[in-house]
């Protein structure tokens, strides 16, 4: 159980650090789930029936996928939302998964880690952090970058809370600011290895 009306990082990898994605089917999938669960439109099975929805109860406001972990920031209204929307998302891709590659057991490392937000430097950082998690961030599919971007848009995800707390300046401009001091910081590291 978790705290109501709190920001979470959630995450988690693969069983020994194996891939959970293997091709771009896997990672489709694995965000039709978010949406069908996430959605402010409830998604229905074939039967009619519908899934469970968690729109009003806890929002996604970035998200990562990487072949072998996925990071999601969230922020949640009700204290059992997290748990809600992780096991029903991370059972129905383990099913789907297992069955695509004729596999049987868990497929993540054990239960996913959430990691409350409790301050404003880690409120406004974390996104950036997710973001830049593939090297090639600016071309990856698979993140909210797009969205935060205002390249792409949704229902089920909303990076409006974050991007209200850039003024005047721009997303792309913080995101860049961090990757440039990244690579200086690696160029540094490989001056002083070559020295």
């Amino acid at each position: 159980m978790y705290a109501e009306e709190a920001y979470y990082h959630i995450y988690n990898r693969g069983v020994a650090k194996q891939h959970i994605f293997k091709d771009e089917k896997d990672y489709v999938v694995f965000l039709s789930l978010l949406k069908r669960h996430l959605n402010n439109e409830p998604a229905k099975d074939e039967l009619g029936r519908e899934y469970p929805n968690f729109h009003d109860d806890v929002q996604l406001l970035a998200f990562c996928l990487m072949p072998n972990h996925f990071h999601l920031f969230v922020f949640q209204h009700d204290k059992n939302a997290i748990t809600k929307l992780l096991r029903s998302v991370c059972t129905a891709y383990t099913m789907y998964f297992n069955r695509r590659y004729e596999r049987v057991g868990h497929l993540f490392q054990g239960r996913f880690k959430a990691s409350i937000i409790t301050n404003d430097a880690y409120l406004i950082h974390i996104s950036r952090y997710i973001h830049l998690n593939p090297d090639k961030h600016m071309g990856w599919e698979f993140s909210s970058l797009p969205y935060y971007l205002k390249i792409k848009q949704a229902s089920w995800i909303n990076p409006q809370p974050i991007l209200e707390l850039f003024d005047d300046s721009s997303y792309l401009d913080f995101i860049k600011d961090f990757a440039g001091h990244r690579q200086s910081l690696v160029d540094i590291s490989s001056a002083l290895a070559d020295s």
